[in-house]
């Protein structure tokens, strides 16, 4: 049977990525990029992208597998069709994730948003963000690649997410 496709306009958030196939009955592993990981296992449905666009995912299973996750596929019995999606991002619906508190974000929420310094200098758009350890990390990409912390209040001055910009007190030369 068919699953539903999404509704033109939802937003996406990709949680996983389906890496190689694990044994001879279809099953794949399942990388998330949910924090915790295990949160992966609360969101239903999960979709895919296909031809015809976001797609629901017929899942019959997952289960945890080492640090990571083992998900079964209805109509994906052996390894042959489950190599097919290797590499394929697994995604839920925004609206799928629980709220936030005031001045907190998503990374998804800052993805693509204009970066503009103290001086009104255009640094480019947030391309991705990267957990480092001591402080998550915008990627901003524009005439040249920046590297910018994400640190409120002291880089992170001001966030609109309806007008698409962040402003940061940030030199260009960094």
């Amino acid at each position: 049977m068919p699953r539903k496709l999404a509704e033109p306009g939802e937003k996406y958030i990709i949680v996983g990525k389906l890496g190689k196939t694990h044994g001879v009955h279809g099953w794949l592993n399942l990388y998330s990029e949910t924090k915790p990981a295990e949160n992966i296992l609360e969101y239903k449905p999960l979709f895919w992208m296909t031809a015809s666009g976001w797609q629901e995912i017929n899942v019959t299973e997952i289960k945890p597998h080492g640090k990571n996750f083992l998900i079964h596929i209805a109509g994906i019995d052996n390894p042959e069709d489950a190599k097919k999606y290797t590499g394929k991002e697994i995604a839920i619906l925004r609206q799928q994730l629980p709220g936030l508190k005031a001045d907190e974000y998503y990374w998804a929420d800052l993805e693509g948003l204009t970066v503009i310094n103290q001086n009104n200098i255009e640094f480019g758009v947030i391309d991705h963000m990267m957990e480092t350890g001591a402080n998550d990390v915008m990627v901003v990409i524009g005439k040249k690649k920046h590297l910018i912390p994400f640190i409120r209040n002291q880089v992170v001055i001001d966030i609109d997410l309806d007008a698409k910009v962040m402003h940061v007190n940030w030199d260009e030369d960094f």
